[in-house]
C-alpha cells in the first residue's frame, strides 16, 4: 500500500518531471497513479490459486522479489510511457503478494474472533500504509529534489521491501501447500487476465493518444472474462458463495471501490493543482485518514458477528458517497477544515468497512484450500475497482474540461468526476440495501476436522452454521 499510494500522492509531480502537461486537466497524469493497481488487480485473479498449489509463502516471496527488481528499474526510467510500463510490471509483484498474505492469515486463524481481528489488522495496513506512502512521497518528491528525489523514492521502496521479505523468509515456518495435487485452470486464468489486460492496454493507448472517446468499450469484455475465470476455478468455492446475495454483494463492493479511487485522485488533484499544496502538505493533511482508517478496519472486524453484512457495506457506501459530495460542492479555494477534513475522515470508512466485510465473508465461506481463491476475488474487486473508477472518472473530467475550455482552472472537470463518484456510490448503496441479505456470522472454529486439516472437498452451507472449536476437538479425541 505504501507503493500504491506513492503513485497517487506524488503522481502529479512525477508526471511533471516526465514532461506531462496538466492542461486542460490531469486526466493523462492519472496513469502514474493507476498503472500499479491496474496490473495488481489484474494478476491478483490467479495469484491465490497459485499459492494453494505451490505454497502461499513461496508465491508471496516470489512476488516480493519481482516487486523489488522492478522498483529498482523504475528509479532509472526518465520518460513517461516507459515509466508507467515499468510501474505496471512492478504491480504484478503486488498481485502475487496480496492474496497470499490474506490466505496465510485465513489458513492459520480459524473462523471467528481471531480471524476477524487478524483480517481487520491486515485491512488497517491499507490506510496506515497509504498515509506512510504519502509521507515518503512528500519527503522525496515534494522537497524540490527533482529527478534525483524521484529516483531515490523508488530505490527506497525496493530497499524497504527487501528488508521485509528477508524477515519473512526467516520467520515464516515451512509450509505444505494446501492443495499440492490440485490443478490450475490455465485457460480460465489466461481468459481472465487477458480480458483485464486488453481493457487496460486499450485504455492506455487511447489515453496516451489524448483520445478518451470510447474508452469504455473494452470493459464488458474484461468483466466477462473475469466472470469466466471465477466460475471455472478447478476447485470451485462453496455453495454458499453461489447464494443469491453474493453477486449483488460483489457488485456493490466493486462500485464502492470505484468511487473510492475517484475520490482519492481528485482530492489529490484539487489540493495540489487548484490550491497549490505540495506533496508533503497533502501527506500531512491526510493524517486523519491514516488514523480513522486504522480505527475503521478494526471496528469493521468487531461488527462482523454483530451486524448483518449488508449494513456494514451500507456504512462504507454511504461514507464514500458523502465524501464525494463534500468535495464536489466545495469552492475552488477554501479552508482545509471546512470540507476536505470531514471528507478525509469519512472516506476512511469506505475501504475499511467494504474490504474487511467482503474479505471476512469470503474467507469464512470457503475451506482452507480455497482461501487463496477467496482472497484473489476480493483483491480483484478492490484493486481493479479503484483503478477502473479512476479511468472512468478521468474520461468524464477530460471531456468536461475540454468542453468548458480553460475557464475555471479545471474545477468543472473535477466536480463532474466527483459527482460521477458519488453517483456510483449511490448505486452501490441501492444495490446493497435492495438485494443483499446475509445473516450475521457468529461462527467460531473450523467447520469440521477435515477442514481444519485442509482435507476434504466442498465447504460450509451457510454463514453462521458450523462446528465450534470445542466440538471439533471432542470429535478428534473420539477418533
Amino acid at each position: 500500500m505504501i507503493s500504491n499510494i506513492v503513485g497517487l500522492a506524488a503522481g502529479l509531480e512525477i508526471s511533471k518531471m516526465l514532461g506531462v502537461k496538466m492542461a486542460p486537466g490531469p486526466g493523462q497524469a492519472n496513469w502514474i497513479a493507476a498503472a500499479y493497481p491496474l496490473t495488481q488487480g489484474t494478476f491478483v485473479l490467479v495469484s491465490g490459486r497459485l499459492g494453494a498449489v505451490y505454497g502461499h509463502k513461496n508465491v508471496l516471496l516470489w512476488g516480493g522479489a519481482w516487486f523489488v527488481v522492478w522498483s529498482v528499474v523504475n528509479g532509472f526510467v526518465g520518460q513517461f510511457t516507459p515509466f508507467i510500463i515499468v510501474r505496471a510490471l512492478s504491480g504484478i509483484g503486488g498481485a502475487l503478494m496480496m492474496p497470499n498474505v490474506v490466505a496465510l492469515i485465513a489458513i492459520t486463524c480459524p473462523p471467528g474472533k481471531l480471524r476477524n481481528l487478524s483480517l481487520g489488522f491486515f485491512s488497517a495496513s491499507g490506510p496506515t500504509g497509504g498515509w506512510l506512502g504519502a509521507l515518503i512521497a512528500g519527503a522525496f518528491v515534494g522537497g524540490g529534489q527533482g529527478r534525483m528525489g524521484m529516483k531515490w523514492l523508488f530505490f527506497t521502496l525496493a530497499i524497504m521491501a527487501a528488508v521485509v521479505l528477508g524477515a519473512l523468509w526467516i520467520l515464516l515456518p515451512q509450509e505444505k501447500p494446501v492443495d499440492r495435487q490440485g490443478k490450475i485452470d490455465w485457460i480460465g486464468a489466461v481468459l481472465g487476465t487477458s480480458g483485464l489486460i486488453s481493457s487496460t492496454s486499450s485504455r492506455l493507448v487511447k489515453t496516451l493518444r489524448n483520445s478518451p472517446h470510447n474508452i469504455f468499450n473494452p470493459t464488458p469484455c474484461s468483466l466477462r472474462h473475469l466472470g469466466v475465470q471465477i466460475h471455472k476455478q478447478p476447485h470451485p468455492p462453496t455453495r454458499h458463495m453461489a447464494r443469491a446475495s453474493f453477486l449483488p454483494l460483489f457488485i456493490a463492493s466493486l462500485l464502492c471501490f470505484m468511487s473510492n479511487g475517484t475520490l482519492l485522485w481528485y482530492m489529490v488533484a484539487w489540493q495540489q493543482l487548484i490550491r497549490h499544496w505540495s506533496v508533503l502538505d497533502f501527506a500531512i493533511g491526510w493524517t486523519p485518514f491514516g488514523i480513522m482508517g486504522t480505527i475503521g478496519a478494526v471496528l469493521s472486524a468487531y461488527l462482523i458477528p454483530r451486524l448483518a453484512a449488508q449494513w456494514i457495506l451500507a456504512i462504507g457506501a454511504l461514507s464514500i458517497l458523502v465524501s464525494n459530495l463534500l468535495l464536489a460542492t466545495m469552492p475552488a479555494q477554501q479552508s482545509y477544515w471546512a470540507q476536505v477534513f470531514p471528507a478525509t475522515v469519512l472516506m476512511a470508512f469506505c475501504p475499511d468497512f467494504v474490504y474487511t466485510a467482503a474479505q471476512i465473508i469470503a474467507s469464512n465461506s470457503v475451506r482452507r484450500r480455497h482461501q487463496g481463491v477467496a482472497a484473489s476475488l476480493i483483491g480483484t474487486l478492490n484493486l481493479y475497482g479503484n483503478s477502473l473508477g479512476l479511468g472512468f472518472a478521468g474520461t468524464v473530467e477530460t471531456e468536461v474540461s475540454a468542453g468548458s475550455g480553460s475557464g475555471g482552472g479545471g474545477v468543472q472537470g473535477y466536480r463532474a468526476a466527483l459527482y460521477f463518484g458519488a453517483a456510483i456510490a449511490a448505486v452501490a448503496l441501492l444495490v446493497d440495501i435492495t438485494f443483499v441479505r446475509m445473516k450475521r456470522d457468529e461462527r467460531e472454529g473450523w467447520e469440521d476436522e477435515g477442514d481444519r486439516e485442509g482435507e476434504g472437498e466442498g465447504g460450509i452451507d451457510s454463514v453462521g452454521r458450523g462446528t465450534s472449536t470445542a466440538v471439533v476437538s471432542r470429535n478428534a479425541a473420539a477418533r
